[in-house]
């Protein structure tokens, strides 16, 4: 007997306050920052292809949403005022997202101070190329 896994009942993007706004079939609601869904974007870009090779995002702080696309009945694919755009968030991840955020938040922010940003300096600092990209043709 297989579980139903939670589908979404609403889906809004607040641009001026800059979250998405999500309400599942179980009663579930999340509200996720922009900035916490581009850090944590489940593209290559961001994740790379294994354990270990995941590219930390800066200055994320004011990055927003200029349009989202549905991809069939299982996903979104937002697309993020840095021209990210292929990231496809899974119903099952942006619940994941939503029930983890503040834990995700804070590993986020100490990763930052890890690699030499105090504070939340690297929320606003320029992200620094790592000199290779998936599917260039280097």
């Amino acid at each position: 007997m297989s579980t139903a896994k939670p589908q979404p009942t609403s889906l809004n993007a607040r641009t001026q306050s800059r979250v998405l706004e999500i309400s599942f079939d179980d009663g579930r609601s999340f509200v996720l920052p922009f900035e916490l869904m581009r850090v944590y974007s489940p593209s290559a870009e961001v994740r790379g292809h294994g354990v270990g090779q995941e590219t930390l995002q800066t200055g994320k702080r004011e990055v927003s949403l200029v349009g989202i696309e549905p991809v069939g009945n299982y996903a979104v694919r937002p697309l993020f005022s840095d021209e990210h755009s292929s990231g496809i968030f899974t119903w099952e991840y942006l619940y994941w997202l939503g029930e983890n955020q503040s834990q995700l938040w804070q590993d986020y922010l100490q990763k930052l101070q890890a690699a030499g940003h105090p504070d939340e300096t690297g929320r606003d600092a320029p992200m620094v190329s790592a000199g290779r990209s998936c599917g260039s043709a280097h």
